[in-house]
């Protein structure tokens, strides 16, 4: 998978704002951010399991998962994949320790 994969996942997902609920689980979700909150979070904790567990083929599946509800909170909020590319791109060649300290200043 590549950034553009995700960025043609996306794509498909935003397609799916004005489909029918009843027939696109995408349509779905996207009609309750509270219901994309709980399953983001219930896939990151299911992923951060299988980190402990060990299992990298379950955490494969777990992380396509947690990618799979990102880029739908991402379509919920109108956020653009190019907007976090670049954020990640900003934060490339810093130190993840100088990172983190530059976000407690703010």
């Amino acid at each position: 998978m590549s950034q553009s994969t995700l960025d043609d996942l996306f794509h498909i997902l935003e397609s799916r704002k004005d489909a029918d609920p009843v027939v696109s689980y995408t349509a779905k979700l996207l009609g309750d951010r509270k219901k994309i909150a709980k399953k983001l979070g219930e896939e990151g904790v299911e992923a951060a399991l299988e980190v402990l567990q060990g299992d990298r083929d379950k955490l494969v599946s777990e992380s396509a998962d947690v990618l799979y509800h990102l880029l739908v909170a991402w379509v919920a909020l109108g956020i653009q994949p190019e907007e976090v590319w670049q954020a990640l791109e900003a934060r490339m060649g810093r130190s993840g320790i100088d990172e983190k300290k530059s976000r407690k200043a703010e």
